[in-house]
């Protein structure tokens, strides 16, 4: 049973960091393109950013391009998304997903951004 199990989210102020992981079990994720999507209140679901198989290269939404640096381990089947000088507009729940699983997500992690 393929899963993704998103954590490190929580509560930071304006221009503060956090580090996202998205754990997956079920399937190697060396076999897919990885990425991380987000998701507002009210709002529909964004690709924030994906990486290719072995992290040769990486695509970022423009809101986030310079803030944001996606990663993965293969070898830990973990994949994860570095938030640095965060904005309220960030705030989100972010879902991570696999190319080849698309629609499959996980309970997502709550990042809020607030002061």
């Amino acid at each position: 049973q393929v899963q993704f199990v998103e954590s490190g989210g929580g509560l930071v102020q304006p221009g503060g960091s956090l580090k996202l992981s998205c754990a997956a079990s079920g399937f190697d994720i060396s076999s897919s393109v990885m990425s991380w999507y987000r998701q507002a209140l009210g709002k529909e679901r964004e690709l924030v950013a994906d990486i290719d198989h072995f992290a040769a290269a990486t695509n970022y939404a423009d809101s986030v391009k310079g803030r944001f640096t996606i990663s993965r381990d293969n070898a830990k089947n973990t994949v994860y998304l570095q938030m640095n000088s965060l904005k309220p507009d960030d705030t989100a729940v972010y879902y991570c997903s696999a190319v080849v699983f698309l629609g499959l997500w996980g309970q997502g992690t709550q990042v809020t951004v607030s002061s």
